[in-house]
């Protein structure tokens, strides 16, 4: 069974998302809960699981009501992170450790859509604070081997406020106003291989983001230098 993915909106920009199938669902920071209720009701699904992304207030601040009325069960952090997958009507959900942002981030994946909550962000990544940018450096390289058609769905919408900055670093970038064009405040997301275009924090071995990098007086020797350095920017 195919699994299929549907996002969510709440408050400004946050979103959610529920992963299902044919008749079992896992609800993924579920803020958006009355619309995630609905959608199950109309098409006759049920709520098998909840989980989250991270424990950031504004990403579980909807666990315990869709819980209460689904009767579905919680995965924590924890769990996620030993399991390193979950069980959809005999589909298999990855999850990927992605430290950086904060010390319990998670993503979550299906072939051909990644949900990254505020690891990485569409057209941009989230701050780090957690502190620890060596292990956010490895969840971003590792999100980078992913297949460049897959889909990002991030944990909220930054797509005007990032490509704005991105614009600033980069002004000749067309490839930002092109993605800008298409963005759908319906559907917010992008694909790795767009992310590789327009997003300044995954191209820190460009040829010219290093070069950006160095007349801003920033070391660009080492990979880690660099990594360092587009963190530093604003």
């Amino acid at each position: 069974m195919e699994l299929k993915v549907k996002q969510f909106r709440y408050n400004s920009d946050n979103l959610s998302y529920l992963i299902y199938g044919k008749n079992k669902a896992i609800a993924i920071d579920p803020g958006a809960y009355d619309d995630i209720l609905s959608f199950l009701k109309e098409k006759k699904i049920d709520l098998q699981f909840v989980a989250n992304t991270h424990n950031h207030f504004d990403h579980v601040m909807g666990n315990d009501t869709i819980l209460k009325i689904s009767k579905s069960v919680f995965i924590d952090n924890k769990t996620l992170r030993e399991n390193k997958a979950i069980d959809i009507e005999g589909s298999e959900i990855t999850i990927y450790n992605t430290p950086g942002h904060t010390l319990d981030s998670l993503c979550f994946y299906i072939p051909g859509v990644l949900i990254s909550g505020d690891t990485l962000f569409n057209g941009t990544i989230g701050n780090c604070f957690s502190g620890d940018l060596t292990s956010f450096f490895q969840s971003i390289k590792m999100l980078l081997t992913l297949p460049d058609d897959t889909i990002v769905y991030s944990g909220h919408d930054y797509v005007n406020a990032s490509i704005a900055f991105s614009k600033i670093i980069e002004p000749d970038n067309i490839e930002l106003d092109n993605f800008l064009k298409r963005y759908n405040y319906q559907d917010v997301k992008s694909t790795i291989a767009q992310e590789k275009k327009i997003n300044p924090y995954l191209r820190f071995n460009e040829d010219k983001m290093i070069k950006i990098l160095k007349e801003k007086g920033f070391s660009v020797d080492r990979e880690n230098d660099r990594w360092k350095a587009i963190m530093s920017l604003e």
